[in-house]
């Protein structure tokens, strides 16, 4: 799109850590043979205690959360899907190719007359985030009916701990998914979890089959989901920078929407702009059809990425 672009690219367009956790040497076994059942429910025990999940619920892993989301249309099959949305556009073309009615919901109550309902908590562009209380009350009132919330945390590990689900999590009505490489940096290993009762982890566990994860996912993962000194130290250097990304596009003239520590929602007019200037400098942030007005930037990963970004930054284009 843009050959004369200077390399490398700085991809902003995802809300992926850029600074990966340090995975170390990976035994050799892990490569060479098929994963024990016991060091698959050893990752699984991790996992509930790095997200707080009582003993009730199943912990299901699987090759990343988007393997999961492919999966519950077939699962659960519904005629109305309610998303609260703007947000990520993989679960609505999932249920859509399964034959759903979408509803673009704007509020909690917009989904309550819905077989099932899809809730990005914070939310991925804005970070708008839901209390637990308030997604409980929804579970049970979907689970009332025999209906389904779908509670994707995502970019959970670097918000509040009480902000998520897990430690309320109810016994049926909602499944909660939570993605290990954003936060990681390491979202080319694919790994992900659900958190179900265990009638939905069986069903879920069933659909993958025996080896759903890697032998290596499963050793970096156990290693990384207990490091909690390094996932704190992680957080507050995101903050950091997300902070310092704030001032940079204040400085430039956006208004800011909202977002996580790992990426920034940002407005202005121009944004289209800004977008193919940004381009032309070797910096992709990441555009929405649904609102031309906005861009999302992920964090840069370097000093070098950081001053590439202000000088863009500082010679982008008026509105007009």
């Amino acid at each position: 799109m843009h050959p004369d672009a200077p390399e490398p690219w700085i991809d902003l367009s995802t809300g992926i850590n850029p600074i990966a956790y340090p995975i170390g040497e990976v035994m050799g076994s892990a490569w060479s043979r098929l994963p024990e059942p016991a060091e698959i429910a050893a990752l699984e025990a991790v996992a509930r205690t790095a997200y707080g999940a009582p003993l009730s619920a199943d912990i299901v892993p699987a090759s990343g959360t988007q393997a999961i989301i492919q999966w519950l249309p077939h699962l659960f099959p519904a005629r109305r899907v309610g998303i609260l949305g703007l947000t990520y556009g993989e679960h609505e073309q999932c249920w859509r190719a399964a034959g759903a009615e979408i509803v673009s919901a704007r509020t909690l109550l917009d989904i309550e007359g819905c077989d099932v309902g899809v809730i990005v908590n914070p939310n991925n562009p804005d970070g708008r985030t839901i209390s637990p209380d308030l997604l409980l009350a929804s579970a049970q009132s979907f689970a009332a009916r025999g209906g389904l919330l779908v509670v994707d945390e995502a970019f959970m590990d670097v918000i509040r701990p009480g902000a998520s689900l897990a430690t309320l999590f109810p016994t049926d009505g909602a499944i909660i998914l939570r993605s290990f490489g954003k936060t990681y940096g390491l979202a080319g290993l694919r790994l992900g979890f659900a958190i179900a009762s265990p009638a939905i982890g069986a069903r879920l566990r069933s659909a993958m089959g025996p080896w759903a994860i890697s032998g290596p996912a499963i050793a970096i993962g156990r290693q990384a989901l207990a490091d909690s000194a390094w996932l704190s130290e992680a957080t507050q250097r995101l903050t950091a920078d997300a902070q310092r990304l704030d001032r940079f596009l204040t400085w430039a003239g956006f208004t800011l929407l909202g977002g996580t520590p790992l990426f920034r929602l940002a407005e202005r007019p121009d944004a289209g702009r800004w977008f193919e200037k940004l381009g032309r400098a070797g910096i992709l942030a990441r555009p929405f059809a649904e609102r031309p007005s906005v861009l999302r930037f992920g964090i840069p990963g370097s000093e070098l990425a950081w001053s590439r970004l202000e000088a863009a930054l500082s010679s982008a284009p008026q509105p007009g």
